[in-house]
């Protein structure tokens, strides 16, 4: 069974890594953010590609 991604959990063990000292009242913003990026990282990896699409080597704006 896969445990649902726990987005306070992350925060908080990602500020034990980088040794961030994150006060209590950022502590909502922090998540709320992440909770952001989420949606939109996933909206970003559900848009289907067909088989035929390769990375570009270079990105040529």
């Amino acid at each position: 069974m896969r445990k649902e991604f726990d987005v306070v959990e992350y925060v908080e063990l990602m500020a034990l890594l980088v040794d961030l000292q994150l006060r209590d009242e950022d502590r909502d913003g922090v998540v709320a953010n992440f909770e952001r990026i989420m949606a939109i990282a996933n909206l970003v990896n559900e848009f289907p590609l067909t088989e035929e699409i390769e990375a570009a080597p270079i990105f040529e704006p």
